[in-house]
């Protein structure tokens, strides 16, 4: 049997969700060695054990504000997003690669993992729609993204790819590196 749209949400990852997320992340997945902290401090969070990982991560959702979003299907979490002001994460804010090319103040969604099984159905257009809403209801004026551009690529992608962000609605204003552009929506419109 397939999920219904209908019976999804997206909410931010508060404190009472962490065990959500857990659950989501699982053992042996990617996500569980990283835990969202590549963007937070880059390769170094390779140096460190899954469990620093998760430990780290698990203060940063207990201290707020909700560093991103969690897809539900009834009451399985089944899609994350990170989404944080682009300054709440100091790898990337301090990678020219990745900074904004403009010096413009904004929000960024920096990575996304679906679980096995609802891949390809829409959780991550899900997530991207209500991080867009999300971060226009904080008072962002601007959101980016950092996606893969599979025309130019073949890899898998934890940040989502170019073609889902263009079609709802971001538009590339750089690429550092030939298969990553950035993309920005823009929200004060």
């Amino acid at each position: 049997m397939s999920p219904t749209i209908e019976k999804r949400k997206v909410v931010l990852l508060t404190p009472d969700r962490w065990p959500a997320l857990v659950d989501l992340f699982g053992d042996g997945g990617p996500c569980s060695r990283c835990w969202c902290m590549y963007w937070r401090i880059g390769a170094e969070y390779r140096k460190r054990s899954a469990v620093e990982n998760q430990s780290a991560f698990h203060k940063i959702v207990e201290q707020g504000p909700p560093p991103g979003l969690i897809a539900f299907q009834g009451d399985l979490a089944v899609g994350w997003c990170q989404l944080t002001r682009h300054e709440d994460l100091p790898w990337l804010k301090n990678n020219s690669r990745f900074r904004a090319p403009d010096g413009s103040q904004v929000w960024s969604i920096s990575c996304f993992y679906i679980r096995k099984g609802y891949r390809r159905q829409g959780v991550t257009a899900a997530l991207i729609e209500a991080a867009i809403k999300r971060a226009k209801t904080a008072g962002a004026q601007r959101l980016e993204a950092y996606p893969l551009d599979a025309e130019r690529t073949p890899s898998a992608s934890g940040t989502g790819y170019a073609s889902t962000f263009a079609r709802l609605g971001f538009v590339e204003i750089a690429r550092p590196t030939p298969p990553r552009p950035i993309m920005r929506y823009e929200l004060a419109k």
